[in-house]
């Protein structure tokens, strides 16, 4: 079908004053007959300075100060979803399962007549993990079609035969071809595993923003649309396709690296990083062309950032570093856009928390629902969200998978394995380490008041480390997740 773009309209609503002049002003409503698109971005592992170092071609008012709830996907995720701190959702290392009772973003906008659609290049965020909640179209990468139920379980085939010769492929190929299995997703899985032994696969391959692309430029939106998408090419292995290489993409992973130090050189991973976040810029700034036909907000942001050897430790499951929990945020508005380019490409200095991110979008399209945010939309702010905020980001331990192999691997474990946490306030940011505490500025009485917060969270302690499949843990694995 053929692409269509709109120009949309808007009905205001009383009682609303514009952040910059003070005049009622324009906020968009659901259900009085006005088409309102909204699309929420994830680049994850994307550090905020290699985004303003690789992102400046983006419009919208960029947000300066924010901050993810957590280290990593599954629990930062999880509040982004459902709008409060992840050890509230029960969902955190030792339970990562999106199980919680509270309603997610894609269950609200469905719940209010909105089309849900989603396309996910992260395995953590996915079916298996129940990622896929309210969605009514949940997509996903080559990484997540091999956890297909219909396609050739490649993993668990390889583990089995590992002793046997290589006719074994020809019993796996008659089984693609004769069984109940897909059988084209089936042989390409087979191909890139086969190429990725030859040491060739990473040059054969993005992490899934083509196919993204390729699922908003197939798609046809129609109106009330809520689309969320996860990028994966700032992550780890880092290895962009040939042409944005200028080293090769090295080995790491980051716990190891962070106990004992990497393998690679420093310096090739810090670049190998930049190799693969100049990728995912041209790459969504494809996708974002495409979406800004057809959405009336685009908010982009990272789950988490990516700690490269700052306070001797590498990626971003080890700590609450603000290299790691600093994040990018920038949201695009047709509207602002439409009365001036300038007004729209604000920047915006207020510290702002993924909290906020979820209240702010269910604001966008005048949604009720609970959340621990505020929003962050002009002429939203009251007495009562606009003074001084504190937040938390927590950080839980190891999970079960990172337990059993860093300590087969005789690494002690005990020293990542306790709950940390980080304050986060106005030009402050205190956290909790292996080596003690950090501060970047000055705030009175900053572990007290960490205390302060952790004790008025609702925790739910709940143990649901989901058994996965081989499919599953080969894709953790890759990704430095098991």
């Amino acid at each position: 079908m053929g692409r269509h773009h709109r120009k949309r309209f808007r009905v205001a609503r009383p009682g609303i004053v514009d952040g910059e002049n003070g005049n009622v002003g324009c906020r968009p409503t659901v259900g009085v007959g006005v088409p309102m698109n909204v699309a929420l971005v994830v680049l994850d592992t994307l550090r905020k300075d290699a985004f303003d170092a690789h992102f400046d071609w983006l419009p919208g008012q960029r947000f300066e100060n924010a901050y993810s709830t957590s280290h990593w996907t599954i629990p930062a995720h999880a509040s982004l979803f459902a709008g409060t701190y992840a050890s509230e959702l029960g969902v955190y290392a030792g339970a990562q399962l999106l199980d919680c009772k509270e309603p997610v973003l894609a269950e609200s906008f469905r719940d209010s007549g909105y089309t849900t659609r989603a396309f996910s290049a992260n395995v953590n965020v996915s079916r298996p993990f129940d990622f896929h909640r309210g969605f009514e179209t949940f997509e996903g990468s080559w990484r997540l079609e091999a956890l297909s139920e219909n396609v050739f379980d490649w993993d668990g085939f390889i583990a089995e035969t590992r002793e046997q010769g290589p006719e074994r492929y020809l019993y796996a190929l008659q089984e693609v071809l004769t069984g109940d299995c897909d059988t084209v997703p089936s042989l390409k899985r087979g191909a890139l595993l086969k190429l990725r032994d030859l040491g060739w696969g990473k040059a054969t391959h993005d992490d899934g923003a083509t196919e993204a692309l390729q699922f908003v430029r197939k798609t046809d939106f129609g109106d009330d649309e809520f689309l969320f998408v996860n990028l994966m090419e700032a992550h780890t292995p880092y290895a962009p396709p040939e042409e944005y290489r200028t080293v090769e993409p090295p080995e790491l992973n980051g716990l190891r690296a962070t106990l004992e130090g990497p393998e690679a050189n420093p310096e090739t991973i810090r670049q190998a990083y930049d190799d693969s976040v100049r990728y995912l810029s041209a790459m969504y700034r494809a996708i974002f062309a495409e979406l800004r036909e057809e959405f009336d907000y685009i908010i982009t942001l990272s789950d988490h950032g990516e700690v490269l050897g700052e306070y001797d430790a590498w990626e971003h499951l080890c700590g609450l570093y603000p290299e790691v929990t600093k994040v990018p945020l920038c949201i695009w508005e047709r509207e602002r856009d439409e009365r001036s380019e300038s007004r729209n490409n604000a920047v915006r200095k207020e510290t702002v928390s993924l909290l906020d991110v979820h209240r702010t979008v269910l604001d966008m399209v005048g949604i009720d629902g609970e959340s621990r945010g505020r929003s962050l939309l002009e002429g939203t702010q009251t007495a009562e969200n606009d003074g001084e905020t504190e937040f938390l980001a927590e950080y839980h331990g190891l999970t079960n998978r990172h337990r059993i192999a860093l300590g087969r691997d005789g690494f002690d474990t005990e020293p990542l394995d306790g709950e940390m946490h980080a304050l986060i306030a106005p030009d402050y940011y205190g956290w909790e380490a292996l080596d003690g505490f950090h501060e970047l500025g000055e705030i009175d009485k900053p572990r007290e008041r960490i205390e302060s917060l952790v004790d008025e969270l609702d925790k739910r302690v709940i143990e649901n480390d989901v058994a996965v499949s081989e499919s599953v843990e080969a894709q953790l694995r890759d990704l430095g997740y098991a």
